[in-house]
């Protein structure tokens, strides 16, 4: 059993801290306590939370003994996958209904789980919402929105090239970064100790940075302050906190039952590329709503034509330029989510540490799975973790 964060008080080699808190076994404990270390903002779900998302008598299915095969050519189960990658939560529903469901590592289904990046494509959404009722316009310079960013890497940038994150920008997102720029990222969003030589805010990181060599528009180049930028325009064109945004026009009419939580700089500003942290069962009412084009109780939550402009558009030559056209060719990312281009048109959202929405459109198939992996990228898990949701998608159509 896991001592971590246990006693009174809590011994220094179990305590969690800002220096450690993403690294095992730390973050179990962390990806589920992040209220607790880090400033948050609320974001309510529904008064009168929805019941459609559930599991039915006789609908249960044994997963666990499922076999794929992984790209490295080994012969592993679903319980398999998830034990190598250190699932803390897993659910499959098809077509609405709860098929299988797991909570270990002291989730439970009234944790709200740190997502990383999945918050990209949350954010995305509700800048379709947004989009819809006139209050951003997506093909608008950011500047003019944000004239705090002229001379920075986002100066000639529009907001399409935000959404798709093809703005040129001179910025690596290295995860282990241990002295550059990627660390004082990690400061300036106070997931990193400070220090006071250099107190620097995220808003201010935003302001600094530069734009790279390409022209805008021309390559997928995955990087998270690109998403930081677009909820910073989020708030300015609804003159609102993106908290408050996010419950008004995603979390409360999805019929989300628990609260849910954005983490904050020391400023107050959101970290809307990788703050959400959400229960497993109201990450699959979102997945869902997404599966069926924006509705969710009868309601249109997210504009259908959004919906369909991610799955139908995004430019594949700049995503065959990138980096990321050997995970997934012929793919393309729109309004921060990855099209696959695979038959059947099976699209997704991933966070590092093991974050992913994988939702199946043929099949009626939604996945969500939350983990605590070790590495913050681990190309062999997510290969094998990605065989797996195949695996499944296959096993329920037939």
């Amino acid at each position: 059993m896991s001592r971590i964060m246990c006693g009174a008080p809590v011994p220094a080699e179990h305590q969690v801290t800002l220096a450690n808190w993403r690294t095992a076994p730390h973050s179990q404990w962390a990806f589920r306590n992040v209220r607790r270390l880090l400033p948050t903002a609320a974001i309510p779900g529904a008064s009168y939370p929805d019941r459609a998302v559930q599991a039915r008598p006789g609908c249960m299915i044994d997963l666990g003994t499922l076999p794929f095969e992984t790209p490295a050519g080994e012969t592993w189960s679903i319980d398999r996958m998830l034990r190598e990658t250190s699932t803390d939560g897993f659910l499959v529903m098809q077509h609405g209904t709860i098929v299988a469901e797991r909570y270990d590592h002291g989730l439970t289904p009234d944790s709200p789980h740190l997502i990383f990046s999945v918050t990209k494509s949350v954010v995305g959404l509700l800048a379709g919402v947004l989009a819809d009722r006139g209050m951003l316009d997506v093909d608008a310079p950011v500047t003019d929105y944000l004239p705090e960013l002229r001379r920075s890497a986002f100066d000639g940038a529009t907001m399409r090239h935000l959404l798709d994150m093809t703005v040129s920008i001179d910025f690596a997102e290295d995860y282990l970064d241990t002295r550059g720029n990627f660390l004082r990222y990690r400061r300036a969003m106070g997931w990193n100790p400070a220090i006071e030589s250099d107190p620097i805010d995220l808003r201010r990181f935003l302001m600094e940075l530069q734009r790279g060599e390409r022209a805008h528009g021309e390559v997928f180049h995955y990087n998270s302050p690109t998403t930081d930028a677009l909820g910073w325009v989020l708030e300015r064109a609804a003159s609102q906190p993106i908290d408050a945004l996010l419950s008004q026009y995603i979390w409360a009419p999805l019929g989300a039952h628990h609260e849910a939580w954005m983490a904050l700089d020391r400023l107050g500003a959101p970290r809307a590329a990788a703050g959400l942290c959400a229960t497993l069962g109201d990450l699959a009412r979102f997945a869902e709503m997404m599966r069926c084009r924006g509705v969710a109780n009868g309601r249109q939550v997210v504009p259908g034509w959004w919906i369909d402009d991610v799955l139908g558009n995004g430019s594949r030559d700049a995503w065959k330029r990138s980096t990321w056209a050997d995970f997934l060719p012929g793919a393309h990312y729109r309004s921060k989510w990855y099209v696959t281009g695979e038959a059947g048109s099976p699209y997704m959202a991933i966070g590092i540490h093991g974050q992913w929405i994988y939702i199946d459109p043929a099949s009626g198939v939604v996945i969500v799975r939350l983990s605590s992996q070790p590495l913050p990228v681990d190309d062999a898990a997510d290969a094998a973790a990605l065989a797996a949701y195949r695996a499944i998608v296959r096993h329920l159509a037939d």
